[in-house]
């Protein structure tokens, strides 16, 4: 048995980290955090949200969530059922069938986009050969038709190279979330990464979003790097540089 609010409270001022980041990294409003820590789970909307809290917000300070929903299953919620989700991973479902859905809107268009060119090409290819100028023999003033010569348009710009970056949890556990160029772009990996886990990434570029990085033994094409601040970050060939 333990001090849930206590032991929270301790992870978060060692890593010296503000509600204010705490709730746009967890999303998880800032009155909320600090009532788990506090132990004021009457002032929560009701115990399925306390449960997802809890567990979101000690796996983002590198603890074990659902050691934590144990703690407070035995203490404060024994013999009810959960009959909903907590509200964070419902969340996170529903943005996953959107991005789903936006994926397969994308590729209804670019199929269209395809059999359009398509067309163009043939009714371009039979207009050409229809206006083709027979030539008749021994006919006075009679000229061959000259024709034009092909230009061809340059190549679009050479894509960045891609990277591999292998993100190992050597000292502790770290919650992480990968998206791939930017903070609005796929979800390549959310979750805890645990005590001896090692996440490998192939890309050109990443943005990602470090719970707790001193934990973790982080290397990009074969170099070590070194974080110490939780927060946001983009991943290129070259760097590790903090997000805009």
């Amino acid at each position: 048995m333990f001090e849930i609010g206590n032991s929270l409270r301790e992870a978060r001022i060692r890593q010296q980290l503000e509600f204010s980041e705490l709730e746009q990294a967890t999303k998880i409003r800032a009155r909320y955090l600090r009532a788990l820590e506090e132990e004021s789970f009457d002032t929560l909307p009701a115990q399925t949200y306390v449960k997802g809290f809890l567990r979101t917000y000690a796996d983002y300070l590198g603890l074990d969530g659902q050691l934590y929903v144990d703690e407070y299953n035995s203490r404060f919620g024994a013999g009810e059922e959960e009959h909903r989700e907590p509200v964070v991973s419902r969340r996170t479902s529903n943005v996953r069938r959107q991005h789903h859905r936006r994926l397969e809107n994308r590729g209804v268009l670019l199929a269209l986009a395809g059999i359009g060119a398509l067309f163009a090409l043939v009714i371009a290819a039979w207009k050409f050969s229809d206006t083709g100028t027979e030539r008749i023999p021994n006919l006075p003033g009679a000229t061959s038709t000259a024709k034009t010569p092909v230009t061809t348009t340059p190549g679009k710009a050479a894509r960045p190279a891609k990277f591999l970056l292998s993100i190992r949890a050597t000292h502790g556990n770290s919650w992480m979330q990968v998206r791939s160029w930017s903070a609005n772009g796929k979800d390549r990996y959310t979750g805890t990464l645990e005590l001896g886990q090692t996440q490998p990434f192939r890309a050109r570029k990443l943005w990602i979003n470090f719970g707790n990085p001193g934990n973790l033994s982080i290397t990009l094409n074969g170099k070590r790097h070194s974080l110490t601040r939780s927060g946001a970050y983009i991943v290129t060939p070259r760097a590790i540089t903090p997000a805009a």
